[in-house]
């Protein structure tokens, strides 16, 4: 099997939330290219826009759909998905990817910090997960990959709202996987650590400002105190993702694959 052939997806529906961060707009291309019919969603149509052009101009057979929605929205979600089932057909693949940074020590932490967070990271994806999985269900095929991140796998310092929204996501993947696969439906998850995305650099912002350092300078060390010495890119975020979403990963099954560099390894 060669498995990122642009035969490997063919007649298959992925939909992919978050697409216009880094993670999620690489993850389209790629399984655009794999010859998946693709819908892309998030909040900015500007984005979504420039992505569906960089689709096309690789192969401008390929089949996209950009729907602009606030998946916060219980309505916008169900419009989200009856309008991609019209364009693309039955979603048979589904890749949670929509999320946000955010959060303070405990002390500073607001309720609607957490809220916030908890809301896009955690419960938006078992929402929509629970929608799409019921046509999966009863055609008894599908697939579902979330993504979390090392910090649903050890807590950080001021993570308390994201490391919690990652924790719990990988709780729900594992639960609902168990459920699943009874009916033929896969879920898995990705962690990553830091990202060159908007995201990634955040963080790595955040912490050069808590130990007084410049953006620069943490970079550099983030990157050394990886065995790998260097950050990932979203691209191999993205390559995981396919992975999982092939017939070569067919028994892989409630897992949380680690993308670190070797940082963590458990």
């Amino acid at each position: 099997m060669t498995i990122f052939s642009n035969q490997s997806l063919k007649g298959q529906h992925a939909l992919i939330t978050g697409a216009t961060g880094g993670i999620g707009y690489q993850t389209a291309l790629l399984l655009s290219e794999m010859g998946a019919k693709v819908t892309i969603t998030g909040r900015r149509q500007k984005q979504l826009d420039e992505l569906k052009e960089a689709i096309l101009d690789k192969n401008e057979q390929s089949k996209v759909f950009v729907y602009r929605a606030d998946l916060k929205s219980s309505e916008e979600r169900n419009q989200l998905i009856q309008a991609s089932s019209n364009e693309n057909g039955f979603i048979s693949l589904l890749i949670n990817s929509a999320g946000i940074f955010g959060g303070d020590t405990v002390e500073e932490l607001t309720k609607e910090q957490l809220e916030d967070v908890m809301d896009l990271n955690y419960t938006v994806p078992v929402l929509l997960s629970q929608q799409v999985y019921e046509d999966m269900k009863e055609r008894k095929r599908g697939n579902i990959v979330n993504v979390s991140s090392l910090s649903g796998l050890r807590g950080t310092y001021g993570g308390t709202a994201y490391c919690g929204s990652k924790f719990a996501l990988i709780g729900f993947t594992q639960s609902f996987a168990l459920e699943a696969i009874k009916h033929g439906v896969r879920v898995n998850a990705v962690c990553p650590g830091y990202v060159e995305t908007d995201m990634g650099r955040e963080a790595i912002q955040n912490k050069a400002d808590r130990e007084n350092l410049s953006y620069k300078e943490q970079y550099e060390i983030a990157s050394k105190e990886l065995p790998s010495g260097r950050i990932t890119s979203p691209e191999e975020v993205a390559n995981t993702i396919a992975f999982l979403l092939t017939d070569a990963a067919s028994n892989i099954i409630g897992e949380s694959v680690k993308i670190s560099g070797g940082s963590v390894m458990r």
